[in-house]
């Protein structure tokens, strides 16, 4: 089966059928810019949203004389990612120049690292959604500087080809990024998607943890390289290889994988050979484009950089920072998993809503697991779906969703009116406590005002008091329903069942 589209040259192979005559072997560079004050060599200011070409220095402007100084913090950093992954750090590397033309490099080189980084030979394992583990090994994580950024105005595309005009914003020329390479990424067969999903969104998650960035992939701060080779089978030689720039989310990495398959299985097909070179990723419909023909290191003309001498962080400073390295999340996953009594698929369910920290924080404040699960993947959940916003944007505070649920445990409210109490939260109200006294939303507990609504409602209908009687205990569902509504919900439902059969003889 093939699907033709205008964006290829050759019809799409459908991805099933792909991956059942071809064996996709991944390669992923993850770029993440580093959370420092300033930038990698020189003090500009490192902040997001400022404007245009206002944090720059003579040196991340490249002018004349302008001499780099290495950031420390940033080698800390990539330090702390390396160990991390498990990778060897040098005890000494150095930076090179990688020399290429654009005008987002004002010195007409990028500040890198090339054969000698700051940490090698690593690996991690990556937890799919079923809970199958995938290692992935790395080859480098090595630290450069970012380029700057263009804006091409006018046109359609928002590319340089078919503008009228291209603006220059250089304050993240200069900032600090550590990129991590793979090496080939073999074995994921049908899974290559979810794998290159997965490995990026544990590599952010160690990000966060390490607290080295707010890796926050919206704005750019973790940005993902997927290259992408096919070959008949798995013991045939490597395939040529593309590699689709810059994808910027979890979901467009597992689609530009999949788009990538089916695309260079339709050329494979059609007897033609795979270009080396870079593609583009389009959001819109999940398609790839052609970029440029894909440089090997050689055409960078790499050399060692003069005007930094090499970087040898000392063995007991390496220490010290292995030493105070958090719990990473895998390992924090299964710990939690374990404490909290959750099922594999709820603790997946709560990882891939982002609710993990919340519901900790949850319990921390008070509650049980299963009551601070219940509302963060629950009603609040469903709040945040309904609004599009993650649930950690939600204006309600895990302290707050912790008093809710010792409301509800203590009977002084039920599930229905803590819903009502989560919208005066939520509108701003104040905590639980204050909305249910605002509000009046405190169950009805008083035993002669529940008689009261009862005697009403057993006297409005005397044909079900006498099924109930006669020992068909089903129909009392419409006296306690009666007494709900005549108590606005705040009756608890199991005291007033007991009192109406009660009331009955029952």
């Amino acid at each position: 089966m093939t699907v033709q589209t205008p964006a290829t040259a050759t019809p799409l192979v459908a991805y099933e059928d792909a991956v059942r005559r071809y064996d996709p072997v991944l390669g992923i560079e993850v770029h993440v810019e580093l959370g420092t004050l300033t930038k990698m060599f020189c003090a500009a200011e490192v902040s997001f949203g400022g404007e245009p070409n206002t944090q720059v220095t003579p040196v991340s402007l490249g002018l004349p004389g302008a001499l780099p100084v290495v950031n420390g913090k940033a080698v800390e950093y990539a330090i702390r990612i390396g160990l991390a992954l498990n990778c060897t750090i040098a005890e000494s590397c150095r930076f090179a120049r990688k020399n290429y033309f654009y005008p987002d490099v004002p010195k007409n080189f990028q500040t890198s690292q090339y054969d000698e980084p700051i940490a090698y030979d690593g690996w991690i394992d990556v937890e799919l959604e079923d809970g199958a583990v995938f290692r992935v090994e790395i080859e480098r994580a090595h630290m450069e500087e970012d380029a700057g950024k263009n804006t091409h105005m006018g046109g359609t595309s928002g590319r340089i080809h078919g503008a009228e005009y291209s603006l220059v914003d250089y304050n993240r020329a200069g900032i600090p990024l550590v990129e991590i390479v793979t090496r080939p990424i073999e074995g994921a067969g049908e899974r290559a998607p979810e794998v290159a999903r997965a490995y990026v969104q544990t590599l952010r998650d160690i990000f966060r943890t390490l607290d080295v960035s707010e890796a926050r992939m919206e704005r750019g701060n973790v940005r993902a390289d997927v290259n992408l080779s096919l070959r008949p089978s798995p013991d045939a030689p490597l395939g040529t290889r593309t590699e689709t720039k810059n994808v910027n989310s979890f979901r467009s990495i597992e689609r530009a994988v999949r788009y990538e398959v089916s695309r260079q299985a339709g050329v494979l097909d059609a007897g033609l050979p795979v270009i080396q070179e870079t593609r583009h990723f389009h959001e819109t419909d999940g398609s790839t484009s052609s970029g440029r023909v894909k440089s090997d290191a050689e055409d960078y003309r790499y050399f060692p950089e003069p005007d930094l001498v090499p970087v040898a962080p000392s063995r007991e400073w390496v220490e010290e920072i292995r030493a105070s390295l958090p719990e990473m999340p895998v390992a924090r996953r299964r710990r939690l998993q374990g404490e909290w009594g959750y099922a594999d698929a709820e603790m997946r369910d709560v990882v891939n809503a982002g609710a993990m920290d919340l519901i900790e924080a949850t319990i921390a404040a008070g509650t049980n697991a299963a009551g601070a699960r219940k509302w963060w993947m629950g009603e609040l959940a469903r709040r945040a779906k309904q609004d599009e916003i993650a649930l950690e944007d939600l204006t309600v505070t895990p302290a707050q969703v912790a008093q809710l649920q010792d409301l509800v445990e203590s009977g002084r409210i039920n599930d229905k009116i803590a819903r009502q109490v989560l919208d005066g939260v939520l509108a701003g109200e104040g905590d639980p406590e204050a909305v249910v006294v605002a509000r009046g939303l405190e169950v009805v507990s008083d035993d002669g005002a529940l008689l009261t609504a009862i005697d009403e409602a057993l006297a409005a209908q005397p044909d079900i008091v006498e099924k109930v009687r006669g020992g068909n205990q089903g129909p009392v569902g419409a006296i306690i329903g009666a007494v709900m509504k005549a108590t606005k919900g705040q009756a608890d439902a199991k005291r007033v069942r007991e009192l109406v059969l009660d009331r009955i003889g029952q």
